[in-house]
C-alpha cells in the first residue's frame, strides 16, 4: 500500500506512523495501480486519436482496461463498460439517458451520488429491516421504473439485500441500479450475481485514486440516449451546418473528450488483482478486524439500520452523545495520528434518521453528525487497537 509508512508529529514531539481509517471516503493506492500508471507514463499518448507508437500503445492500454473491468464486473453480452470521473458522475451519465416517463424508485438512505441525480423520483423512506426494503419496493414499482440502491452503505457498512430487490424489480419489468461504490471494494460485484442492470463504482475507493470511475450495463438505454458530453470522440460525424452529425455508439458515445488513460489502467490493474485474490481469505480477515473494532468500543453506539448482527463490509458509525464528532476526530489526528471522518457523510437524510434514533428527543440539531471509522485492505490490528485506545482516552478527557 502506497503511504504505508506514513509518518506524522504529535503535539509532544513524537513521530508515529499515522493511521488511515477514511477507506470510505477514499482509499489508499495499491501499488499494482501505481505500477501500472508509471509503466504507461513513458509512453503515453492519446487515445483513439493517433497513428504513432504513443497513441497506438495508450489506446490498446485503455480499450485492455476495459475488457478487465468487464471482467471484473462480469459484463454479458450486450453490455457495456464506460470509463467515468467517479460513481457521481457514472450515476449522472445514467440519470441522463434514461428514456422519458422512466420513475426512480430509491431510499432515503442512499449517498446523495444516488440520492440526487434522478428524474421523477419516489424516495421511500429507509427500512429498519431487509424485509421492510422489499415490502417497500413491491408495493411501488412497476414496468416505468429503475430501482436505485447501494450495494453497502456508506454509513453503516451494512450491505444491503441487493440480490432480493432486484428480483421484485424485474418480476415487475423495472430495471436495476446499483451504487457500488462501497461495496466493489470488499465483495464481489458480478452484474448477474447481484441482479443489477448498471452498475457504478469508483477507482478512488478501490484503491486507484487516479481520477477514474466506472459505468457498466446494458447498453439499450446508453446508445439511444444523447452523448453525456458533446464533443470529440462523442461524434462520428460532423457536417458543415449544426446540428448535421452522426453520434458514436457503444462506450465513445459518453466518453467525450480525451479519455483519462492512466485512471483507467489504474482501476484494471486492481480489478485484475482481486479477480485472482482470494476473496474469501480477505472477507474472514476484514471480518476479524470488524469484530476487534466494535468489541473495542465500549459502550459507544453504533448506528445501524438492520441491526448489529446485519453482514457488513469494514464501515462503523458511531454517535457520541454530548461530544462534537468533528472536535474528536480533529484530537484523534492531531493528539494521536489517527485519520478518521466525522459528519454527515454526504448522507443527510439517512445520518438525521440514525441521529434521531439515538436520541431521546428524537430531534436532531443541525448540523449534527457521526463519527465514522473505515478501513480495507492495508488496515492492521494495530491501526485497530491504536483508534479504540485512542477514542476511548480522548472521551474521557
Amino acid at each position: 500500500m502506497i503511504g504505508d509508512d506514513l509518518k506524522t508529529e504529535l503535539p509532544g514531539g513524537e513521530t508515529v506512523r499515522f493511521t488511515y481509517l477514511d477507506y470510505a471516503a477514499s482509499a489508499p493506492c495499491v501499488r499494482a495501480a501505481a505500477e501500472a500508471v508509471a509503466e504507461l507514463l513513458p509512453r503515453y499518448g492519446s487515445v483513439h486519436r493517433g497513428t504513432g507508437v504513443r497513441s497506438q500503445t495508450s489506446t490498446v492500454a485503455y480499450e485492455l482496461a476495459r475488457d478487465v473491468v468487464a471482467e471484473f464486473v462480469g459484463a454479458r453480452p450486450g453490455d457495456e463498460v464506460i470509463f467515468t470521473r467517479n460513481t457521481t458522475d457514472s450515476l449522472n451519465l445514467l440519470a441522463r439517458a434514461l428514456p422519458g416517463g422512466t420513475r426512480t424508485i430509491l431510499f432515503e438512505g442512499e449517498h446523495h451520488a444516488n440520492l440526487l441525480p434522478w428524474p421523477d423520483p419516489v424516495r421511500l423512506p429507509a427500512p429498519s429491516s431487509p424485509e421492510q426494503a422489499l415490502a417497500a419496493v413491491s408495493a411501488v414499482i412497476d414496468e416505468r421504473c429503475v430501482l436505485a440502491v447501494t450495494g453497502a452503505s456508506n454509513v453503516t457498512g451494512e450491505i444491503w439485500p441487493v440480490r432480493e430487490l432486484a428480483d421484485i424489480a424485474h418480476a415487475s419489468g423495472a430495471r436495476v441500479v446499483v451504487d457500488a461504490a462501497q461495496l466493489a471494494p470488499h465483495r464481489p460485484v458480478g452484474l448477474d450475481d447481484l441482479g443489477a442492470d448498471y452498475l457504478a463504482f469508483s477507482g478512488h475507493k478501490l484503491y486507484a485514486p487516479f481520477g477514474a470511475g466506472v459505468l457498466a450495463g446494458r447498453a439499450d438505454w446508453l446508445d439511444a440516449a444523447e452523448p453525456y458530453l458533446y464533443g470529440g470522440g462523442a461524434s462520428a460525424t460532423v457536417g458543415d451546418r449544426p446540428g448535421d452529425l452522426t453520434w458514436a455508439v457503444g462506450p465513445a458515445r459518453h466518453e467525450g473528450g480525451t479519455p483519462n488513460l492512466l485512471g483507467a489502467a489504474a482501476i484494471a490493474a486492481v480489478c485484475a488483482a482481486l479477480l485472482v485474490a482470494d476473496r474469501d481469505a480477505l472477507h474472514r480477515r476484514e471480518q476479524d478486524l470488524l469484530a476487534r473494532l466494535r468489541d473495542g468500543l465500549d459502550g459507544v453506539p453504533e448506528q445501524s439500520l438492520f441491526g448489529p448482527d446485519h453482514p457488513r463490509v469494514g464501515i462503523v458509525s458511531l454517535a457520541l452523545g454530548r461530544h462534537d464528532p468533528a472536535r474528536i476526530a480533529h484530537r484523534l489526528g492531531r493528539e494521536h495520528g489517527i485519520g478518521v471522518r466525522a459528519g454527515q457523510f454526504c448522507a443527510h437524510p439517512l445520518v438525521r434518521r440514525l441521529l434521531d434514533a439515538d436520541r431521546a428527543d428524537g430531534c436532531t440539531a443541525p448540523g449534527a453528525g457521526l463519527l465514522r471509522a473505515s478501513f480495507g485492505l492495508g488496515s492492521t490490528t494495530e491501526d485497530i487497537d491504536r483508534f479504540t485506545g485512542a477514542l476511548a482516552d480522548v472521551l474521557r478527557s
